[in-house]
């Protein structure tokens, strides 16, 4: 780190060697040319506003200037960068820590369907997937599923709520029927043949409980 102090310190005492040399011979010339306005100040109007601009030197000084200050940062940049470039293997721990977190995933939107509906996480794009993870937010009971039956329709909120969860004693209003699925939780019941959406059926509050992968 001494040794990286002392080459800019070189630098920078080269910068302004040169500045302050190149500075002086500016003023010179800016005299010189000064003094010769004054001494064609009678003859020429012009010939005076000519020679009061000195242009060129200070374009060169700063050129000059410009060309070493970028030496000096690209010296500065190349050494400063190789030791960032060792912490950069961050990637794969984010990646990482991402996974983790992603313990389970939840059905969006919630399909329900028959016997023959593939059971598994329902998307927007996979609407040929029936979620056997649903639960209740009315009753907190987990959804019950019967493939290949449906409600007889004589079944209503008293006999669930009296024989939910034992999935025996609710066979007593079940009829075979295939490729249709029975579901129920303690206050409401659903049978289906085709994959449907639950924002269908606003009368069931049943949401995806989530699937562990």
């Amino acid at each position: 780190m001494a040794d990286d102090d002392d080459d800019l310190d070189e630098l920078l005492d080269e910068i302004e060697k040169k500045f302050c040399r190149n500075v002086s011979v500016a003023s010179s010339a800016r005299a010189d040319s000064n003094e010769a306005g004054k001494h064609g100040k009678d003859n020429d109007g012009q010939r005076k506003h000519s020679a009061a601009k000195p242009e060129k030197p200070i374009s060169s000084i700063t050129e000059d200037i410009d060309a070493l200050l970028e030496e000096l940062l690209e010296e500065d940049y190349s050494d400063s960068t190789k030791p960032k470039t060792e912490h950069f293997p961050k990637g794969p721990q984010v990646e990482k820590k991402l996974s983790s977190q992603s313990g389970g995933r939840k059905c969006c939107p919630v399909f329900v369907g028959g016997s023959s509906v593939t059971n598994g996480v329902g998307t927007a794009t996979s609407k040929s997937r029936s979620c056997d993870q649903l639960r209740c937010t009315s009753c907190d009971f987990r959804v019950l599923m019967f493939d290949d039956c449906e409600w007889d329709p004589s079944c209503d909120y008293l006999f669930l709520r009296n024989n939910v969860p034992d999935r025996q004693k609710l066979r007593a209003k079940l009829k075979k029927r295939r490729g249709l699925r029975a579901y129920a939780c303690q206050c409401s019941w659903f049978s289906t043949l085709e994959p449907t959406d639950l924002r269908d059926q606003p009368q069931l509050r049943w949401v995806c409980g989530k699937h562990q992968d």
